[in-house]
């Protein structure tokens, strides 16, 4: 496996430039992200830049409040950025542009697990037999087409999350937006939803623009990851993950891996002891 991925010495860069040929589905130029307030502006995310290739899974990871949620918010049209630009290179097709999967499940507690993993669909204007066609065909995926009928109540955590994630495929986005959608499970689920997550992007390709905390997680799962400084957050480093695909769970007990998240880290933790100081 030590032969399979670059040195992590040579992985690490800034800010990975446009690629001139092949333009990026996303591409953050010069943005910032302020709130004004009595005490004067407070800076949450100041002069990023950032590339998301067509297709690439990458995860963004640094110190609590550095300002990842906010920059995948603004990604998603739920929030506007301050000063700067965030453009995403939509193909002219009926696809919508993104979907959020949250942390919070974000299910209704009326519908049933069927009902909500259609409801995307429903909002496009797709035939009610079309919808439930697709909608058990990702619920298929997930392992819960026999909970179709069943409400979010009667599910466990882990399972509600396995319909949140089935909802945002199913509205097949051609931007998959992923804020800590993982964050709230025990440990266990959080390995089996990983590894379930892991199937479907490698069986689509989405492209993803992952959120977490968890350097592990963001090693195992992405194509990058890049990382933020602490607030106000900017783009510090970015690094290729060699690893080839698909990946199982037990790529985390190798060396080589070890070796990644070591060079990761050195650089996060700084940003974890700013960000601590400042709290002081």
């Amino acid at each position: 496996m030590n032969d399979a991925i670059m040195n992590p010495a040579q992985t690490l860069r800034g800010p990975t430039p446009i690629d001139a040929v092949r333009p990026p589905k996303v591409a953050a130029m010069h943005v910032e992200k302020y709130y004004r307030s009595r005490n004067g502006i407070f800076h949450a995310i100041r002069d990023f830049n950032l590339e998301i290739r067509d297709g690439e899974f990458l995860c963004l990871v640094g110190p609590s409040g550095c300002g990842k949620s906010t920059f995948l918010r603004m990604v998603g049209g739920l929030a506007m950025p301050s000063d700067g630009e965030i453009c995403i290179n939509a193909n002219d097709t009926d696809q919508p542009v993104s979907s959020i999967v949250f942390q919070e499940y974000a299910l209704f507690p009326w519908k049933t697990v069927r009902e909500n993993v259609a409801f995307g669909l429903q909002m496009r204007g797709i035939q009610k037999s079309e919808r439930n066609t697709i909608a058990d065909h990702w619920l298929g995926k997930v392992g819960l087409r026999r909970f179709a009928d069943s409400f979010p109540k009667q599910l466990s955590g882990g399972m509600r999350q396995r319909v949140s994630i089935a909802r945002a495929f199913a509205n097949d986005p051609q931007l998959l937006l992923m804020d800590e959608p993982l964050g709230a499970l025990d440990a266990q689920t959080r390995i089996v939803l990983q590894q379930e997550l892991i199937s479907l992007w490698e069986e689509h390709r989405k492209t993803v623009l992952y959120v977490t905390h968890s350097l592990e997680e963001a090693v195992l799962l992405g194509d990058r990851v890049v990382l933020m400084t602490a607030c106000p957050g900017t783009v510090k480093a970015a690094f290729d993950i060699g690893f080839p695909r698909p990946r199982r769970h037990d790529l985390i007990a190798t060396p080589a891996f070890a070796e990644v998240m070591l060079s990761i880290w050195s650089l996060l933790q700084e940003e974890v002891m700013r960000a601590m100081e400042a709290q002081q």
